[in-house]
């Protein structure tokens, strides 16, 4: 039996554990990683399972091309050929912006770097994004405009030294498992825990306080507690004059916020909010931990800056047991930013539209570079709606089930002119691709991932790809050649070592360092520096951290008399993403075959619905079937659905408008109505 120690290709956490392997090459099971400072011996029940796709008769083994409406196999090098040649005529013809390319926070940090090399330099755009668009976008946006750096502030040993954690918009104990369990563990030890969400999810079982506002309410709320905070003389008045600026600003901007006021838009009583605020400002030491409840709003942005205003409003900054902490929901959409898989940044989010780093660059690659920011995902699907995005290459994402409003997501994939797929399994979105290419696993190739709390660390091959599957990096290296750019690397530590180069948070991670086995957390500015597990210790990143004052903006569609109730969309524990992994899981899909809308058990009755029944559910976008699970866990008025599932996606119905800065949509809130089937 062959032991080979990774990293968890799911949630973001960054748990490492042992892929267990027999002589014939196949996986065989999951041990976890006894030692390991983020799953410290633990595994959630999708790390157990994390082998059991794997080796499933759907995956990918060779190159396909579509002829005639059918997918035929071919040959790699033609393949390849043809990708390249496809992309470069539709450049030449419209422009190089009318091709887009997608990245993967299911991917390596090498892989990423990689398509960002290709997409800019191979093909002249910085029309480059992935899925952190979809769920933290926001985060990056808020926390650089105020404190400089778009990145968990905190390491998750953090939870063991705090003494309040107020989570807001996280389902913790589903959708990050162990670092749920870190704080109810911490809850037993005596730590205060708030928890705002309009769901009754585990953690409200074990608060301290339960705030269940209104889904799109967050900055009221926010707001309220921090006008209190203020009307009490609860501020940390010598961290905000030694290290904050704007604080008159934020002042003014919070005196209508009253309890009163706040009440009405939330839903609360004027006490919790106190409460809440005096807790808060009280504690020694407070964490902030939210996730997509926060960021996928159409206002996600001015709601990550209302919560760093609520930390350096009370100095919980650069100290243990504090920060504004947001949780990653894939393993590697911190790295995928990090490497510049982002259409305005390089790797280390250094500007394409700074001359300076642009040069450096251009230098390092030979080759002139695009000056102009490019598109964000969510706008390329508009785009390729409309006819002006033309080309795209696609890879490990899967946006005819992630994206909001699928009916525009299939308009746009249909009509484009060339779409390439590089994927692990035929996922929705490859059965619209002119020319799909069969990928490693993570079990199957080498590379880093950087977790939630910015730790890099190694992923490493286990047993050999199915067929003739490569893994991505080289197909990239292959494409990055077809375009005249030099590219012969040995490995992905050679890859890496040019990271380090041009990325100065990553300068020195290297191969050898991260052989540890606990990684390395950037910032790591030389060979010599241990990493950094708490960022802004003696300043803000950005230098004195800034007020954002935010006022409230309602969600962009509410209920109303023809589309009565509310949707929000997210995660169950058992399945991840667009499931393409876990729907292939046996015991994972055995949990939980098929979609599902929670709905109150006050509405299933006037709506004479029973539990399990198959039901209507419609938005402006359009309408799914699935079947009602009757609960208290979501309020009167309101209605969740998971977005695993192909069958009764959930995204059909969800609302495609953007946040005007970060481009993420509002996936937390939309109007549909409820019917029996």
């Amino acid at each position: 039996m062959k032991a080979t120690l990774t990293t968890c290709p799911y949630c973001g956490t960054g748990c490492n554990f042992y892929l267990l392997s027999d002589a014939a090459g196949q996986l065989t099971g999951i041990e976890p990683a006894g030692k390991h400072s983020a799953s410290r011996g633990q595994l959630c029940l999708k790390g157990w399972n994390a082998h059991a796709f794997v080796h499933h008769s759907d995956r990918l083994t060779s190159p396909l091309i579509k002829q005639n409406g059918k997918f035929h196999p071919c040959d790699w090098d033609s393949a390849l050929t043809t990708i390249h040649q496809r992309l470069k005529q539709i450049a030449n013809s419209y422009g190089p912006d009318s091709l887009m390319f997608f990245s993967s926070a299911k991917v390596s940090n090498e892989e990423n770097y990689l398509l960002m090399k290709l997409a800019r330099a191979g093909f002249g755009t910085n029309n480059i994004d992935h899925c952190a668009r979809l769920c933290h976008s926001s985060t990056v946006t808020g926390l650089v405009e105020t404190l400089g750096s778009g990145a968990m502030t905190n390491s998750l040993s953090c939870f063991d030294a705090t003494d309040l954690v107020f989570v807001i918009g996280s389902n913790t104990t589903e959708q990050h498992p162990l670092i749920g369990s870190r704080i109810l563990l911490a809850q037993q030890r005596g730590t205060k825990l708030i928890v705002a969400d309009s769901r009754k999810i585990r953690l409200t079982e074990h608060a301290d306080l339960h705030l269940r506002h209104q889904n799109g309410s967050d900055v009221a709320l926010i707001n309220g507690m921090m006008r209190q905070i203020l009307l009490d003389g609860m501020e940390n008045r010598e961290f905000i004059a030694q290290r904050t600026e704007n604080i008159e600003a934020l002042r003014q901007s919070l005196v209508p916020f009253s309890p009163e006021y706040v009440a009405r838009i939330t839903g609360l009583e004027d006490q919790q909010i106190i409460t809440a605020a005096r807790a808060y400002a009280q504690a020694r030491s407070a964490m902030i931990v939210y996730a997509m409840g926060i960021t996928q709003h159409s206002h996600g942005v001015d709601n990550v800056r209302a919560l760093s205003n609520l930390a350096l409003l009370t100095g919980n900054l650069g100290r243990p047991g504090t920060g504004i902490n947001p949780l990653r929901g894939q393993n590697n959409v911190q790295g995928a930013c990090d490497m510049g898989a982002l259409p305005d940044v390089y790797s280390g989010y250094q500007k394409v539209a700074d001359t300076k780093s642009r040069l450096k660059f251009s230098q390092a690659w030979e080759k002139a570079l695009p000056e102009n920011p490019g598109m964000m995902a969510t706008q390329a699907i508009e785009a390729a709606a409309a006819g002006k995005i033309r080309g795209m290459l696609i890879l490990g994402e899967n946006p005819m089930l992630s994206e909001a409003n699928q009916t525009l997501v299939k308009q746009a994939l249909n009509n484009l002119d060339f779409l390439a797929v590089i994927d692990i399994f035929p996922t929705e979105t490859a059965q619209f691709a002119d020319l799909v290419l069969p990928a490693a696993c993570y079990a199957e190739r080498d590379g880093t991932f950087t977790s939630t709390e910015r730790r890099v660390q190694r992923g490493r091959k286990g047993i050999d790809p199915p067929g003739q599957a490569w893994p991505d990096w080289q197909i990239l290296c292959a494409l990055l050649q077809r375009c005249g750019i030099k590219a012969d690397y040995n490995s992905p530590a050679d890859v890496m070592d040019e990271i380090a180069k041009l990325t100065p948070s990553y300068a020195g991670i290297d191969y050898t360092r991260l052989e540890n086995g606990e990684g390395l957390q950037w910032p790591c500015p030389d060979s010599q520096h241990p990493g950094t597990p708490i960022l802004h210790r003696e300043q803000c990143t950005r230098g004195k951290g800034h007020f954002s004052p935010t006022n409230y903006r309602p969600p962009k569609e509410l209920p109303d008399a023809t589309y009565p109730l509310l949707l929000s969309t997210g995660r169950t524990a058992v399945h991840w993403h667009t499931g393409s992994m876990t729907r292939r899981s046996h015991l994972l899909d055995r949990e939980e075959p098929g979609a599902f809308a929670e709905i109150n058990p006050e509405d299933a009755r006037s709506l004479n619905i029973r539990e399990r029944q198959r039901i209507n559910v419609s938005s402006r976008r359009g309408e799914i079937q699935v079947k009602a699970k009757l609960t208290d866990r979501v309020p009167p008025g309101q209605v969740f659905i998971p977005f695993h599932f192909a069958k009764g996606a959930a995204n059909v119905l969800t609302n495609n408008a953007l946040d005007p800065e970060s481009g993420i949509p509002e996936f937390k809130v939309c109007a549909v109505r409820v019917t029996p089937c």
